[in-house]
């Protein structure tokens, strides 16, 4: 049997700290656009003074404007880990003894609501020039799959984290942070070469769900599910859903001591806008 692994790391004065043999357990939803991703995150049995260190520091009343970094990872033992989450702890709460459970709240790039920038560019420029310009002065990466275009007398000034909807109000794009990059992607087409199969055969739950936007699903997590991929999704009891869909909002709830260990994706339908995408190996994989 392929086990499940999962561990959360947490910037503690100056060491990040890995944390995988105690209870865990992390949900949370991951957005394609400007929506900060949010987690709460739930840890057992910490020692005391970790516990009282994240409790004072991320305490309404305490004014140390230090990151309070977290990130979660998850995976199964023949593939290891990969990055689920990572964002800054907004609050912490603890639970009544004997076993003390800390409760965790955190966001994408909270941090960065606290850090001031201002850009102005000439009479034009690219927006691949402008998204490289926000990703440096957000500390991040830029994975620019959107088609480029001119954009005329932009300028910017504000918290650093506003520069991703100021992005995205350029227009046909979606924006978003995911781990450490900023990805700028055209609306509704999903990332190169990032295609997750959702049918019985690896792990869908039940039956998909029609939503306002296209379908939502819950499968057992694995690391081919990415926020602004694709999933093909193949149901026997509700074939009218079968297509191909680019990741809007990915939901997860995973612990690894409960029973839950799931991805929960939402896409948009790709059929009619774009042909169907093949990936021999991604599904030789999911077989």
């Amino acid at each position: 049997m392929d086990d499940r692994i999962l561990r959360v790391s947490i910037q503690i004065r100056d060491t990040l700290k890995v944390f995988e043999g105690l209870y865990l357990k992390a949900k949370g939803t991951k957005y394609a656009n400007p929506l900060q991703d949010e987690c709460e995150i739930q840890i057992g049995n910490l020692s005391k003074s970790d516990r009282d260190y994240l409790i004072t520091e991320t305490s309404p009343f305490n004014d140390n404007e230090a990151r309070k970094l977290i990130i979660v990872e998850a995976g199964r033992v023949s593939t290891g880990y990969t990055e689920v989450f990572r964002g800054d702890i907004t609050e912490c709460k603890p639970s009544q003894p004997a076993d003390i459970m800390l409760t965790m709240k955190a966001k994408t790039a909270q941090y960065l609501k606290g850090k001031a920038v201002a850009h102005t560019q000439p009479a034009t420029a690219s927006l691949g020039t402008i998204a490289k310009q926000a990703a440096d002065s957000m500390g991040l990466t830029l994975q620019m799959e959107a088609k480029d275009k001119q954009i005329g007398s932009y300028s910017f000034s504000g918290a650093a984290e506003k520069q991703i909807k100021a992005l995205q109000d350029s227009g046909g794009v979606s924006v978003y942070i995911d781990g450490n990059t900023l990805v700028v992607k055209d609306y509704n087409v999903p990332m190169t070469g990032v295609l997750a199969f959702v049918n019985a055969d690896t792990g869908m739950i039940g039956i998909p769900e029609i939503n306002e936007q296209g379908v939502k699903c819950t499968v057992l997590f694995d690391t081919r599910m990415t926020i602004g991929g694709a999933m093909d999704v193949t149901s026997v009891i509700y074939p009218t859903v079968n297509g191909q869909y680019c990741i809007y909002k990915l939901g997860f709830d995973l612990s690894n001591r409960d029973v839950p260990f799931y991805w929960m994706p939402e896409g948009k339908r790709l059929d009619g806008k774009t042909p169907r995408l093949n990936s021999t190996t991604a599904q030789d994989d999911a077989a």
